[in-house]
């Protein structure tokens, strides 16, 4: 039995959901690099919303790879509570599957980056938001290539 080849091509939108910015990154069309696209200022759901259908149709985007900020213990708190509750509602209203990843520490090595580059990054919020969706992205990118080798070597058997 084969299995169901995947399409060659993705388009993957990683959000960085905060309470008052989401960073949004996006992939080349292989799905190998995720890089920041922008930062959006929080202002109305109905706002949020058209700005992020603005990028989905530019990029054809066919799914959403939310940052989930699960606590240092591994359950979800009130903060990952309210990104859930947000990206239900924007998957709805944008018609699209949603995957989480686990986004623990994504920020502190966004600042970290800035930090390398002799940035402050008391200075780039905006930046920090955006490199940390694309870290969202790109880990949400190479668990999928990984998966995508070992199921098709399973099956070459």
């Amino acid at each position: 039995m084969i299995p169901q080849q995947q399409s060659k091509f993705i388009s993957a939108l990683g959000l960085d959901v905060g309470s008052k910015r989401i960073g949004l990154a996006g992939c080349d069309g292989t799905g190998l690099i995720a890089t920041g696209l922008v930062t959006i200022e929080r202002k109305s759901f109905k706002e949020d919303v058209e700005k992020i259908q603005q990028i989905v149709n530019e990029r054809q985007v066919q799914i959403l790879v939310v940052g989930l900020p699960y606590s240092m213990d591994g359950s979800l708190g009130f903060q990952a509570r309210h990104v859930q509750k947000f990206t239900n509602r924007l998957s709805q209203a944008l018609q699209l599957p949603v995957e989480y990843v686990d986004e623990r520490l994504t920020s502190f090595q966004a600042e970290q980056m800035l930090i390398a580059e002799n940035r402050s990054p008391s200075r780039h919020k905006g930046l920090i938001d955006r490199k940390a969706a694309a870290l969202i992205l790109q880990q949400w990118l190479d668990t999928r290539r990984i998966n995508t080798k070992i199921s098709a070597e399973f099956f070459e058997d």
